[in-house]
Formats: structure tokens, sequence, C-alpha cells
């Protein structure tokens, strides 16, 4: 047994056909995957810029800063919206996961885990409790009560289990089944009642850094970004990834679904973030410039779906036109780079969290 873990070389040549190398499969697999691009390149006759010459430019984006919302004592690393479009959780690099009213400021509840890098948090669809880990290789889901000096910790209950850092999570569309990404290379799929695991989903070579459900009408699936470059589409029910996106130069930092569920963007340490069409199974748009030269860490797409925000590792904020491909606002603020940016659900306002240890609502 030791002999065989020590050489996985070893083990995957016992499974070999007659002729057949590591090397040759190696050849093999590459030439399948030059042929698949080919395939793919004669369909993509057209980008998204050209189709959308004739449509009118956005008009002149005058976000503010409306709120800054200050309690964390280091890195804001998540946060998301509850389903009021008022109330919002926040994880840090202290521990802590607040929860706050987004019109008062005030700080509703809040919760100290054993780790500091809570690097995940998701609000549960009914409000009623929230998700949240990082590297203690947890996702624990707590419930909120209305009695503001309960001790919520106490409550707290460990759900997910992975074998290294958990680096997102996310309720599906309720609050009984809970969907994770870990830095172990998988994500899964937990019951939260009794913590089991549900399915799991292989398919990442390296670290994965993000995921994100399809909009619900659009059927099981979710997209998932990671360190090996790739951005995954996969089948809940099944556990297989039914389609898969190469085009980045880095680690893809974050993913996110357009709102008809037919695309999604990324966002990559390459300083760009990209669009990718379904339907067309491929890339249809780049967002970048020259001048930008830092990563971009998170995206988000408006309610309409026309604007995409993404925050960058400059510690600013592009806005672009989804569909012309240009940029037509920068939003400055913060003191340090931008974690996270999400639209709330109505489509009011935009919060921003950072590593200024700050979290800020623009509209």
């Amino acid at each position: 047994f030791v002999s065989v873990s020590c050489c996985p070389s070893k083990m995957a040549c016992q499974g070999l056909q007659k002729g057949e190398t590591l090397a040759s499969l190696k050849k093999e697999s590459e030439s399948l995957k030059k042929k698949l691009e080919e395939e793919r390149g004669k369909l993509n006759d057209v980008e998204l810029h050209q189709v959308a010459e004739k449509v009118e430019a956005v008009a002149a984006l005058s976000l503010k800063t409306r709120r800054v919302l200050k309690g964390h004592g280091n890195k804001v690393l998540c946060m998301d919206w509850c389903k009021d479009k008022r109330r919002l959780v926040s994880s840090s690099q202290d521990g802590k996961v607040i929860v706050w009213d987004a019109f008062t400021l005030n700080k509703e509840h809040g919760v100290t885990l054993p780790c500091t890098w809570v690097m995940a948090c998701a609000y549960a669809p009914s409000g009623c409790a929230v998700a949240c880990g990082g590297l203690d290789n947890k996702c624990s889901v707590v419930p909120l009560s209305l009695d503001r000096n309960e001790n919520l910790a106490a409550k707290k209950k460990s759900v997910a289990m992975h074998t290294n850092y958990l680096s997102g999570c996310s309720f599906t569309n309720s609050d009984m089944q809970l969907l994770t990404s870990s830095g172990d290379g998988t994500c899964a799929l937990w019951d939260v009642e009794s913590g089991q695991l549900l399915q799991s989903f292989h398919g990442h070579t390296a670290d994965v850094l993000s995921l994100d459900l399809a909009p619900s009408e659009t059927g099981n699936t979710f997209v998932s970004g990671g360190s090996d470059m790739k951005a995954n589409v996969w089948d809940m029910r099944s556990g297989q990834n039914i389609q898969s996106f190469e085009s980045h130069e880095s680690d893809i930092n974050c993913v996110k679904y357009y709102p008809s569920g037919d695309a999604f963007a990324s966002a990559s340490d390459d300083a760009t973030c990209r669009f990718y069409d379904l339907r067309a199974d491929r890339e249809v748009a780049v967002y970048q410039k020259d001048s930008i030269i830092f990563g971009a860490s998170t995206v988000d797409f408006s309610l309409s779906g026309r604007l995409l925000f993404a925050g960058y590792n400059d510690y600013t904020i592009n806005v672009w036109d989804v569909l012309k491909g240009t940029r037509v606002s920068i939003l400055f603020g913060h003191e340090n780079r931008i974690s996270r940016v999400r639209v709330s659900p109505d489509g009011a306002a935009l919060c921003s969290a950072s590593w200024d240890s700050s979290l800020r609502i623009w509209a």
C-alpha cells in the first residue's frame, strides 16, 4: 500500500492498454483538446461588441458612497445580502461574522469563529440563518434569533467538512441545502439538517476559489472558478462537469451568473474579466484596458445585466458596459484591495467589501 501511494504514476500505469504509455495518452488528449478548440473556433463568428454596435451607450453613472460600514478589526473577506434587501452579512480576517442593517448601520448580530480568515459567508434565503467558514476547513450554519443578547456561537452547527480551506458557500433555493467550494479542489453539496454529503464535484486540478448558483428558473446548475485557470459548469444532481472554459491566464477569483442564467462572468488575476455564453459554449467578451494591470478579484451584474461591477486589487471598482465592452465608470473610495462586490436583490445599491476593514454601500 505504501509503495503504491508513493508512486501515483505506477498506479496509473496499471490501467493502461497494450501499447499505451502515459506520454502517448497525454499527447492524444492534447490533440483532442486542440481539435475541440478548432471546432469551437469555427462557431466563433462574431464578438459581442460587434453585435452591440447599434445599441445605445449607457447614460453617465453617478454612483456615490452612501454608507460606510465600520466594525471589523481586519480585512473584510466576504459579504452577502439578505433577500429582504436591507440586511447584509460580512466576514473578516479578524474571525468575526457581522450582520448589519445597511440603512441604519446597526450591527444586529455578531459571531466570533474559532479561526481567523473567515473567507466565506452567505445569508440563508429565509433570512433566519447565515453560513460561514474559512481556514477551519468547515462551513457552519448559525441561526439568527430575535434576541440580541443570545450567544449565537453556542448555536453554531458544523455542516460541511473539507480537507482544506473553505473558499465559498451558498445556500441553494432553500435553507436546507448548502453548496461549498474549497482549497481542496472540490465543490460539495450538503444537507444542512444532518450534515450529510449529498454530492461532490471533482474536476478542478487546484484550489476552487469561487462558486455561483444559476438563477433558479434555469435548473440545477452552478459554476465554479479556480487556481487552475478553469471555469466549470456543473449539474448539481448528477455531479457531472457539463461545460468547461479555459481562456484566463491566471487564477479565476470569482464567477457570477448573468441574470438570465444563459451566461456568466469571471474575474481573474490576469487583470481581465471575461464573459462566457453557455449556449454558444464560448467566451464572447473580454473586459480589459492596458492601464489596468492589477488582478480582478470579484464581479457582479446589475439587475438588468447591462452593467458589470468588478473589484480590483488596485483598490478600485470598475463598471463595464457588458454589451459594448467599454468601461463606463470607476468608483474610488476604498483604501485597500476589493474582496467582494454584490448588487442588492432589488438592484438599487451596490455593496463592496475591502481589505481596508470596511464595507461601502454605493447608490
